[in-house]
């Protein structure tokens, strides 16, 4: 991302800033067959004591927690805190998300399970859903090619394997072009999304003369003054001169108020700080599906950041299957019993 782009969002660099100071969380969802999940979170930091507001994910008192200290190779001290705790069920924990008081507390989660009978398998599909933060931008998906997203979404650590293995210039390549993407997506989305809150306030202003399809119909024509003119953007938005262009002269000096009280709306939007973690998943059984990235033991993984859920949810998904034996071995014995009753039938008639 360049510095001009970092001038118009400026409240998105609110969001995808981590503080360097903020504890390195690994939360870990092991599933069991009843729909209750063993939560397990461990915490990494370089001060003795963990804060509240440290938190990323819920944590309190009702949890067992185990504090100790790790010395790494060179000889830095890491305070360390794990902790662990049994939810009855996926609610559970979107309940906890609910009342969360940590430093992500302003970010919309939520768990879910299901669990399917199908005769000789039974299915399991555990899921955390993190809830968009713009209401009118568009899908990434809208910008990149699978390669592209696959890039998009993998952690830093395997991106940076990748530029320096065999293909690393294949992978240059890709780089180069999401981080291109990447831009113009933020920027037709943030357009789209001051587009959209000026709508919305205009149907409350009295005598209104605009509407959200006239506003839509023009939004390829704001996008494309804006990107030229990026790195002017605070001082052209201060003379006046995207709306003008956008809208007209009369209408820009009706309406210059409520296109500003739009403007601030979306900074308040991307106010919220958000602090990475990663999060992994064990399924009972056989791991069949999943969106993220699985290792040498099945357990799935996940690196969580802003970007991910800024314009849609962001759903991290895994299922599995497990067999039921029962249902094999009373398959068996019908098939037995309808072979052997077949047979018998065939031997009387001859």
């Amino acid at each position: 991302m360049n510095e001009n782009l970092l001038k118009l969002i400026i409240s998105i660099i609110l969001v995808m800033i981590v503080s360097c100071d903020e504890p390195e969380t690994i939360v870990t969802n092991i599933i069991n067959r009843d729909g209750s999940v063993t939560r397990r979170i461990e915490m990494k930091n370089d001060k003795k004591e963990f804060s509240k507001s440290d938190f990323q994910v819920p944590l309190d008192s009702t949890w067992n927690i185990i504090d100790s200290i790790e010395v790494s190779g060179m000889d830095d001290t890491v305070w360390v805190m794990r902790a662990e705790k049994v939810f009855i069920n996926a609610d559970e924990i979107t309940l906890s998300y609910k009342n969360d008081s940590g430093y992500n507390r302003n970010i919309l989660r939520r768990a879910e399970f299901r669990k399917k009978f199908m005769w000789f398998n039974t299915v399991y599909r555990f899921s955390e859903i993190i809830g968009k933060s713009m209401q009118f931008g568009y899908p990434v998906k809208d910008f990149m090619n699978e390669e592209e997203l696959e890039w998009f979404y993998s952690p830093y650590d395997i991106n940076e394997l990748m530029l320096d293995g065999i293909d690393s210039l294949k992978y240059k390549a890709i780089k180069d072009s999401v981080e291109i993407k990447e831009e113009e997506w933020m920027i037709r989305s943030l357009v789209s999304e001051w587009i959209g809150v000026f709508s919305e306030y205009l149907g409350n202003t009295p005598g209104n003369t605009l509407n959200a399809d006239t506003l839509r119909a023009h939004e390829g024509l704001l996008t494309e003054l804006i990107i030229p003119n990026i790195a002017d953007f605070d001082s052209l938005w201060q003379s006046g001169y995207f709306l003008r262009e956008y809208i007209g002269d009369s209408l820009a000096t009706n309406y210059r108020t409520v296109a500003d009280s739009a403007l601030d709306k979306i900074d308040d939007r991307f106010m919220v700080k958000f602090s990475s973690y990663s999060l992994g998943m064990v399924l009972p059984g056989q791991l069949t599906a999943t969106n993220g990235i699985t290792d040498s033991s099945q357990m799935v993984k996940w690196t969580i950041v802003s970007e991910y859920f800024l314009t849609e949810d962001y759903e991290m998904w895994a299922e599995s299957k497990t067999p039921n034996f029962w249902a094999w071995i009373l398959s068996g014995v019908f098939l037995l019993f309808v072979i052997t009753g077949i047979t018998m039938r065939r031997i009387k008639k001859g």
